[in-house]
């Protein structure tokens, strides 16, 4: 059965390096290493300054081009760091789509952090969102950024795509506490957003963030699900990510938003961290599953 990370087009190192060459003579990769790969992107980082990230699936290529489009836009407008495109790859015979290369952003996606690390993050992830969210969509559009078609915070659609991954994660025995997270499904009931529409990022979570080597938060990458959509889908991350004693913390910043949002956040943060850790599971990734299970834990302290 396909998982929604099955890829349709997988760029190797040697290829990687061969297109990099090819149309970027300026930049002969002196070095060259997986650096990670996702859903959507297969992502090298190239003589340790750059990351050039390759689709690995059709949908993933328009969102590659609003992201190359968008930006530049945010890097000086937004208070922690973010990718900054510098080249951009064309389509050829030898790989089918467009691909990009951008300014490293230094960190490392977390592993297991402690509790006091996490706190840490709120008023960073707090003006870092709170400015996101006041960018003009208009603007956005014009870089092409789209409407949320995709139902992401869409309840009735996404209740029951969360029940068949807690019966996997139960079939596979990734999380103990089942009941926890089936006593959580027995509690839901359809809420519709009711925020106005602002630029999300779309996809925050522990994947997406990247730390310096004391834990600190210092940067928001893979911008491939940015939208104009509901900042529920942004807030999420203050569940998955952030104690409770640290949310208000967030809100005394970002501004308060009202009970329907606070549900929809914590609902896409359960539902995303169930699919991370079942990604983990998949590729036997051993610290996303550490961390995933970690961000689940918060996410059901409430």
């Amino acid at each position: 059965m396909n998982e929604p990370w099955t890829p349709e087009q997988v760029v190797s190192e040697r290829a990687a390096a061969g297109l990099i060459a090819a149309q970027f003579p300026a930049l002969p990769p002196l070095s060259i290493v997986e650096y990670g790969k996702g859903f959507d992107n297969t992502v090298y980082l190239v003589n340790n300054d750059y990351i050039f990230r390759f689709p690995r699936r059709q949908i993933a290529v328009e969102l590659l081009k609003t992201e190359s489009s968008l930006l530049p836009k945010l890097v000086n407008f937004l208070p922690l760091s973010i990718p900054e495109p510098v080249f951009l790859g064309k389509p050829s015979d030898d790989y089918p789509w467009p691909f990009t290369g951008y300014k490293v952003v230094r960190g490392d996606t977390p592993g297991k952090l402690t509790r006091a690390q996490h706190m840490g993050a709120a008023e960073p992830i707090a003006h870092f969102l709170r400015k996101l969210h006041s960018f003009p969509v208009e603007m956005a559009e014009r870089c092409g950024v789209k409407q949320d078609a995709l139902g992401r915070i869409d309840l009735a659609k996404r209740i029951p795509m969360l029940e068949e991954n807690v019966k996997k994660l139960g079939a596979f025995g990734v999380w103990e506490n089942i009941g926890q997270l089936e006593n959580y499904l027995e509690s839901l009931c359809v809420v519709k957003p009711t925020g106005k529409a602002v630029l999300t990022h779309g996809d925050i979570h522990i994947r997406n963030i990247v730390v310096n080597k004391r834990g600190v938060l210092s940067g928001v990458i893979d911008w491939g699900d940015t939208h104009i959509g509901d900042p529920a889908v942004d807030l999420a991350f203050i569940y998955s990510f952030l104690p409770p004693e640290g949310r208000q913390i967030f809100f005394n910043i970002y501004g308060e938003v009202d009970v329907s949002t606070k549900k929809i956040a914590r609902f896409k943060a359960i539902y995303t961290t169930v699919l991370l850790l079942l990604y983990g599971h998949d590729h036997n990734d051993d610290k996303l599953v550490a961390a995933a299970r970690d961000s689940l834990n918060l996410a059901l302290e409430g």
